[in-house]
Parts: structure tokens; C-alpha cells; sequence
């Protein structure tokens, strides 16, 4: 048994395009909101937790421009869109060690201001030791996640419209939210007469792209009893990471059969004990297979599920990115694992918005996955209780 770690701060940027903010801005913005909503200031930071994103060199220039100058633990893993499901692991590790007492996490990014596109700012796939044998191979996520989409249809039977239902639920949920990027209501046909993009995927199975980005602050306990945020606990956290085998992927799993049997297993908690899920949303598909690997339906059975209307707020089983998720509202950087800490958070605080807040949080799930799922890729589970 470890100290009891708390998230006592977030905040979500507003923008989804940045102009001329720049990126340290961003971080700058998402920091000092997180800590604004904790009670808490640059002084009470002694741990930082950062990605890629980070401008400058390894997250010290970040902790100088920001201020933080009593810092005695600095982490800058890099794990695509999973790195901040990591860094909340990570944070809790060092907490519970007495490495730092209060940690921030935080990410922002602005891909469309700079007209990266689908890039990750900070990494370099062209020095990849594969890449000689694959460069015929274009790396774009959504030609990888087409594929998976087509293997979990060729075993499963699973239906365009079953996917579909992915986006709808999405859509319902992102109507509520007065940043969401899309807020518009669609139905199945909306999302398959929508333009192919990569089969079986067409343009409303993939996720938006946009600039901005969020921060989480953690604390050991002591500290957080003596805030007025609502309490939630880090119950139980899982990493873990799958390979291409050798050039022969499982594409009908993902890491995160691992990191969430881990998480759950430390939170002492099962599947359907969770009342509210983020989960990560870079294609309509990928939701699907998280579904079936975290165990929230047997394997095959995620398309049914979500066609059966189990993640919309208010209807289903299992609400799930009740602020629309990277498919309608906000995926900063390319990396949308901050956005689903933040909503998890929100709802297990009881600060959803009415229309989609769940009635009883008393546990939830955020889970992300970093690179793609047809190839190498880390995720990263965080169960949180509501106290």
C-alpha cells in the first residue's frame, strides 16, 4: 500500500487554433490554469512531468520559462498520444517515494499554427532503424488504422455503421460543449456518405486535428486535505508496450489488454465498476478495440456495443468522452491523451456538463494509446475514484 496521490488541479486551453500564441505561451496558459484551479502557485511545484512538446531542451528550458524554480523531479517521457496517461503514473511513483509532493503534468502543442499537420513536435521517425526496409510504406495513422478497422471486420463481422455509432455518440456529447471544434449532431448516414478516407475509415471515423493542450496537477495527500477542490484519487495506473512482432502485428489487440489489467488490478476494481470512460478516439475504430481490451464487452463485441447506444450520456452502459473526445472537440498536438484525463476528472468531480454528467462517478477510466495500433505503440490506463 502507497500514500494516496490526488488530482487537485486541470485546465483545459480554450483555442483549438492557437495564431499567434506560441507554444510556450500555451504551456504557460495550462499551467497556471491547472494551478489556479488547485489553490496552489509556480512556488508549490516541485515535480514536472512533460513531452516532446516541451520546446527547448528536455523540459528544463519549459521549467525556466515557466518558472518553476524549486523543482526536485523532472520527467519528459515521450510516448505519442499516450505520454500523459504515463506521466500521471509516473507522478504518482514519485510522490509515493517522496521524490516531489506536488507534480504538474501539462502539454500543449500547435500543429496548425505551424502547419506541422500530422506531425508530433519533437519526434524524428526518419531515424527509425526500420526505415530503410518500410520507407515505401507511408507512416499515416489513418492508413494503419484502415487496416485494423479491415482485420476486426474480416474476424468479427463488425459493420461501417457499427463504427459509425463511435462518431454519433461523439457528436451527441460534443453539442454541449462550447469549445468542442465540431458540435454538430450526425447520424450514421452523415458518417458513411462522408468522403472515404482510407477503407473502411471515412473523414467522420477520424479525429480533428487542433492546436492547444491542458495540465493536471497531482499532490500527496497531506497537501490535498488541505485544498477545497473535490477529491479524486489516482486508484490504480497501467503502462505497457506492444511491438510489430517482428513484421507480425496483432492487430486485433492492443497494449492496452495489459496496462488496463495492471490498472485494474491495483485499483482493485473490475471493468463494469466504471461508471464513465475516456478513451482515446483517434479513429472511430480505436475505440472499439478499447473497448473489448479493457474488458467492457467480449472480444468482437465492440462494435455491437457502441451500435447498441451503450456510450451515449444518459442512454447507455458506458458514457464515454462526454466532451466530445478527440473525434469532435479537441486532439492538441496530435496527442490526445491530456483531454481524456481532464474529462475523467470532470466527471468524477461531478463537473461534466448536466446534460452528460453521469449520476454516480465513483470510479472512472481514462485510457490512451501512443503511436498506432497496426504498429509499435505504448498505452497508458489511470483509474480515479471520487472521494
Amino acid at each position: 500500500m502507497r500514500p494516496a496521490t490526488y488530482v487537485v488541479g486541470i485546465h483545459e486551453h480554450p483555442t483549438r487554433r492557437a495564431g499567434d500564441l506560441s507554444v510556450a505561451e500555451l504551456h504557460a496558459d495550462v499551467t497556471l490554469g491547472a494551478l489556479a484551479d488547485a489553490g496552489l502557485s509556480l512556488a508549490d511545484v516541485d515535480g514536472y512531468f512533460c513531452g516532446a512538446d516541451a520546446p527547448g531542451l528536455g523540459g528544463s528550458t519549459m521549467a525556466e520559462y515557466l518558472g518553476l524554480n524549486n523543482l526536485r523531479y523532472l520527467d519528459t517521457t515521450e510516448s505519442g498520444g499516450s505520454s500523459y496517461l504515463l506521466h500521471l503514473e509516473h507522478a504518482v511513483r514519485a510522490i509515493a517515494d517522496g521524490k516531489c509532493d506536488v507534480a504538474l503534468v501539462a502539454m500543449a502543442d500547435a500543429p496548425l499554427a505551424s502547419s506541422v499537420g500530422l506531425g508530433l513536435s519533437g519526434v524524428d521517425n526518419s531515424t527509425v532503424p526500420s526505415q530503410p526496409y518500410t520507407v515505401a510504406v507511408p507512416p499515416i495513422p489513418m492508413l494503419g488504422y484502415g487496416m485494423v478497422a479491415r482485420r476486426h471486420m474480416h474476424e468479427y463481422g463488425t459493420t461501417p455503421e457499427q463504427l459509425a455509432w463511435v462518431k454519433v455518440a461523439a457528436s451527441h456529447h460534443a453539442q454541449h460543449n462550447p469549445q468542442a471544434k465540431l458540435r454538430d449532431v450526425v447520424t450514421v448516414e452523415d458518417v458513411l456518405d462522408s468522403p472515404m478516407v482510407a477503407d473502411p475509415l471515412h473523414r467522420l471515423d477520424c479525429c480533428v486535428v487542433t492546436d492547444g493542450g491542458g495540465a493536471v496537477v497531482l499532490a500527496r495527500e497531506e497537501i490535498a486535505r488541505t485544498l477545497s477542490r473535490p477529491k479524486v484519487r489516482v486508484a490504480g495506473t497501467g503502462s505497457a508496450l506492444q511491438t510489430t512482432g517482428a513484421g507480425r502485428p496483432d492487430l486485433l489487440h492492443s497494449a492496452g489488454v495489459r496496462s488496463g489489467a495492471t490498472a485494474f488490478a491495483e485499483a482493485g476494481v473490475r471493468p463494469q465498476d466504471i461508471a464513465y470512460a475516456s478513451l482515446y478516439d483517434s479513429f472511430t475504430i480505436t475505440v472499439i478495440m478499447q473497448l473489448e481490451d479493457l474488458g467492457f464487452c467480449a472480444q468482437g463485441e465492440g462494435g455491437r456495443f457502441a451500435a447498441d447506444g451503450n456510450l451515449i450520456s444518459g442512454v447507455g452502459t458506458l458514457p464515454f468522452n462526454t466532451d466530445g473526445g478527440g473525434l469532435c472537440n479537441n486532439h492538441p498536438g496530435n496527442k490526445g491523451g491530456m483531454p481524456k484525463i481532464l474529462e475523467a476528472v470532470r466527471q468524477a468531480r461531478g463537473e461534466a456538463h448536466p446534460a452528460v454528467q453521469v449520476p454516480d462517478p465513483s470510479y472512472v477510466v481514462a485510457h490512451a494509446t501512443g503511436g498506432m495500433m497496426s504498429s509499435v505503440h505504448v498505452a497508458g490506463t489511470a483509474i480515479l475514484k471520487a472521494e
